[in-house]
C-alpha cells in the first residue's frame, strides 16, 4: 500500500488529534487505488511530520452533498466550505479512521522529501 503527504495547517491538526475533524477536505482527489494512509505534515510554525491517518473512506460529490455527510465531524464550518469550494463542482472528503500521532515528529528530509507538498504527494514509507 502507499500513503499519500499532506500539508495541514496546526490548528486543523490539533482537531484531528482531539477527534473533532474526522474528515480532510480537499479540492482534488489523489489518482493511486493503493492509498490507505494519509501522513500528517503540520504546516508552519510547526514544520513536521507529527503523525498519520488511517484512510476509511472517500466522498466526492457536490461541495453541498459533501459538507450534508461530514458537517457533524468537518472540524471547520460551513461558511469555510463555501469559501474554500467556491466556484468549484465537485468537493473531496477523506473520512478518518485510526490515528496515530507520532512521539517524535519527523523532518521532511527524514523521508527524502525537500518541500512539503502543495496539494499532496505519494510516499512509500
Amino acid at each position: 500500500m502507499c500513503q499519500i503527504l499532506l500539508s495541514i495547517k496546526p490548528e486543523y491538526v490539533d482537531r484531528i488529534f482531539e477527534g473533532t475533524k474526522r474528515f480532510e477536505f480537499r479540492k482534488v482527489r489523489y489518482k493511486r487505488n493503493d492509498v490507505d494512509k494519509i501522513i500528517i505534515y503540520s504546516t508552519s510554525p510547526i514544520m513536521k511530520i507529527v503523525g498519520e491517518a488511517e484512510i476509511v473512506e472517500i466522498i466526492e460529490d457536490t461541495p453541498s452533498a459533501v459538507w450534508e455527510q461530514t458537517k457533524e465531524y468537518a472540524g471547520i464550518d460551513k461558511e469555510f466550505v463555501d469559501e474554500y469550494y467556491k466556484n468549484k463542482e465537485k468537493a473531496v472528503a477523506y473520512k478518518l479512521g485510526k490515528i496515530k500521532k507520532y512521539l517524535k515528529p519527523l523532518q521532511l528530509k527524514d523521508l527524502g522529501i525537500n518541500a512539503p507538498p502543495q496539494s499532496f504527494r505519494y510516499v512509500e514509507f
